[in-house]
């Protein structure tokens, strides 16, 4: 890790969010705006995915959740699926270690069954190295969609009732949690867009009920570590009631 960092306390009036989930977006209008190659853009959001994981684990942020590949990227060129499961492989066969020396848990949420089996296997050992960890958590959404996680779900829960293992009356809101991917992780306390666009895109659907949506106009590759204390300090702003009336702290 790099010389410490004042604590978000220091930076901004609210506490520290527990979990922080970001959508990665604008690689490829970066290189445009620079007139270079889409591959590029992705080349530098990598840098700043490692910039944003070292100030996250630097901030006292237990969770960080990145959206790095979704079910409908697969519709993109085939090309550039090729750079961009290339620059899969290098960020785990190179960075895995560094993430393992500094205590990061790597988690991977999304469908396995038909990745390329180099893939699924580099999948496994990012987090069975990291099994141990009790630093920070990095949740990697990989060949992610929240609709598709929730169908998931659905079987899972299909499968449960049909073995008996599970009742009708027993499923609830709690009960399909228990049934999502990560089911112990918590939800995330913020949700941060970069690129000024203002959607989810399929991403933690269920999680993000009462999720803070904080968009940010920075493309991707250029967020950093004072990119992310910007959002955090504009979450630090909000007023969480869950529905209710009165403020509550997060989960």
């Amino acid at each position: 890790m790099s010389e410490a960092h004042a604590p978000i306390s220091a930076i901004a009036s609210a506490e520290v969010p527990r979990h922080v989930a970001i959508i990665m977006d604008g690689n490829g209008r970066w290189a445009a705006a620079r007139g270079l190659p889409r591959g590029e853009g992705h080349r530098r959001g990598v840098e700043a995915l490692r910039r944003t994981v070292r100030a996250a684990g630097e901030l006292g942020i237990d969770v960080l959740t990145i959206f790095s590949f979704s079910t409908e990227n697969w519709s993109r060129p085939a090309t550039e699926i090729r750079e961009l499961m290339g620059l899969l492989r290098r960020f785990i066969r190179h960075d895995l270690a560094d993430l393992h020396r500094n205590n990061v848990r790597v988690r991977i949420i999304g469908e396995r069954e038909g990745l390329e089996p180099d893939i699924a296997r580099l999948l496994v050992e990012a987090e069975e190295l990291t099994r141990a960890n009790n630093g920070l958590t990095l949740v990697v959404a990989f060949n992610y969609g929240a609709r598709q996680e929730l169908a998931r779900a659905a079987r899972r829960m299909a499968d449960a009732l049909a073995q008996g293992s599970l009742k009708r009356d027993e499923v609830d809101v709690e009960t399909i949690g228990r049934f999502l991917d990560a089911p112990d992780l918590p939800d995330p306390d913020v949700i941060i867009r970069t690129s000024g666009e203002q959607r989810l895109s399929n991403f933690l659907l269920w999680q993000s009920a009462y999720s803070e949506l904080v968009f940010v106009q920075t493309y991707w590759p250029d967020f950093d570590r004072a990119a992310l204390e910007g959002a955090l300090q504009e979450y630090g702003q909000r007023v969480r009631r869950f529905g209710g009336l009165v403020a509550r702290t997060g989960s």
